[in-house]
């Protein structure tokens, strides 16, 4: 069944999305990968590039997932971020509630707005009507 948006003319098929549980294995798994590419490219280090690349992840995960999953997709990749890029060695560190919560907080409300608008609720393909002579007919 296609389905669009409310007020929107463009039909599209409706996709499941990933449950929680699923996603916060997918993130765990894709910050693993991450790590190894960051490290290939000699940016296994504390630094914007690792940050911006561990929320262009949590995007990615976030258009593939529901809205619910967001802190879990959030949390895993703070964990593959902290763990791997900051501190290397699979070792965490905490630098305060501030700076980390705040990675915590990026990560999430990244996952959270990307996958808000495939959440938002769609109505199903309406027949047109036509008006012949006197009468109206419905396809």
């Amino acid at each position: 069944m296609y389905s669009a948006r409310p007020g929107g003319q463009r039909y599209r098929p409706v996709l499941d999305r990933l449950p929680v549980a699923v996603s916060g294995t997918v993130t765990l798994v894709a910050g693993g990968a991450l790590a190894l590419g960051l490290g290939a490219l000699g940016e296994l280090h504390s630094g914007w590039f690792a940050l911006v690349a561990y929320a262009a992840l949590c995007g990615l995960l976030g258009a593939f997932s529901r809205p619910p999953a967001a802190p879990v997709i959030g949390l895993a990749a703070w964990l593959c971020c902290n763990a791997f890029a900051e501190h290397r060695h699979a070792e965490l560190g905490w630098a305060g509630p501030w700076p980390e919560g705040g990675h915590v907080a990026l990560f999430s409300a990244t996952a959270l707005l990307v996958s808000l608008p495939a959440a938002m609720p769609r109505r199903t393909v309406r027949a047109a009507s036509v008006v012949f002579g006197h009468h109206r007919s419905r396809f």
